[in-house]
């Protein structure tokens, strides 16, 4: 029998509420499917930094090479600073294990009513590649003269050319396997005249070898407005870390709710495990009150199944969201009275 190797890492906030509700599911369609999980949980996040002073132990990363995949939740606490839980956990896990590409599909599930007219809403079917490794959140940086009136704080966007280059062809593959072979490539060169000047060089080289995608090119403004304005017009969509990362919010907003989105940080080189987590963050403001909105979460149970080879199960679980989505029940993010449990036993009977 086939079996997967997981690590669980809940994080903050809800992030353990919704982990949990995606494990149950995993482990069920596993029995059916023919396949089995073995489910690691490790503690860390913000209550490990409270304990320890970090955010995971020093060896965290070399300890998750030993996994097929990790199944992430939240990271972020009021009381800790925010450079302090991303950089120390998440960000470092992807880095550390040259996690590049950021994978997050979006569109309405089942009968789902996002903030759009429903002819617009319709139209959604996305998916956006972030470039995960470098540009915006590259961590280069620093500040000097601390208090004082002449202090300065620097961060640097890096771009490089194989890491553009191979996010790029990652987008154009990702693009070429789906119907439309459509590419939006996102920019902004007009202001930003070095990291993304190259940005833009480097795309047109690498398209050249995919004649057959279907590419236009727009600048992050303009591409947010369009995406709200005219969202048929775009399919897979490429962009930089910090671009990605705001464009993904907003095209999962326009889905009803952040808890519905879902997303992959992906090595596509398979050297090592790949990490998939819901988006919505650790949402503390609703904490241990279980109506957080375990969508995303099983959303991304669906990506890491089927990039661990499931496909059969992805396929089952994806059928099983949609079918909830269009008959509830619905957390108060959806417009509902129903908690985390009540929609994890209402997809856990889709699955039969």
């Amino acid at each position: 029998m086939r079996t997967h190797k997981i690590a669980a890492i809940g994080g903050d906030g809800v992030g353990p509420e919704v982990i949990e509700a995606g494990v149950a599911v995993i482990e069920k369609l596993a029995k059916s499917e023919g396949f089995s999980v073995e489910v690691t949980r490790f503690d860390w996040g913000s209550d490990y930094y409270r304990r320890t002073g970090e955010m995971m132990p020093k060896d965290g990363v070399e300890q998750l090479k030993a996994f097929d995949t990790i199944y992430f939740g939240a990271v972020g606490d009021p009381n800790i600073p925010d450079h302090i839980t991303l950089w120390e956990l998440r960000l470092a896990i992807c880095q550390g294990l040259d996690q590049y590409a950021n994978v997050r599909p979006t569109k309405l599930l089942g009968d789902t009513v996002g903030p759009l007219r429903k002819e617009l809403g319709e139209q959604i079917d996305w998916v956006i590649v972030r470039e995960n490794s470098e540009g915006e959140y590259a961590g280069v940086g620093g500040r000097a003269h601390s208090g004082l009136p002449i202090e300065v704080a620097m961060d640097v966007a890096i771009f490089t050319r194989a890491g553009v280059e191979r996010i790029c062809r990652f987008a154009c593959e990702t693009a070429m396997a789906r119907p439309r072979k459509r590419l939006t490539v996102v920019t902004k060169s007009n202001a930003q005249r070095h990291g993304m000047v190259l940005w833009d060089e480097v795309c047109r080289d690498v398209l050249k070898e995919f004649p057959e995608l279907d590419v236009d090119w727009k600048l992050v403004d303009a591409m947010a407005a369009m995406m709200v304005t005219k969202p048929g017009n775009f399919d897979t969509i490429l962009a930089t870390n910090l671009h990605a990362d705001i464009l993904s919010d907003l095209a999962s907003a326009l889905t009803g709710s952040l808890g519905n989105g879902a997303t992959g940080n992906i090595d596509p080189s398979a050297k090592s495990p790949s990490m998939f987590e819901p988006i919505h963050g650790s949402a503390f403001d609703i904490m241990g009150k279980g109506i957080a909105n375990p969508i995303g979460a099983f959303w991304t149970g669906a990506m890491m199944l089927e990039h661990l080879g499931e496909k059969a199960a992805a396929d089952k679980l994806m059928a099983a969201i949609e079918t909830i989505s269009a008959s509830g029940p619905f957390t108060p993010d959806m417009g509902g009275q129903a908690n985390t449990q009540a929609v994890t036993e209402a997809l856990l009977e889709a699955l039969g």
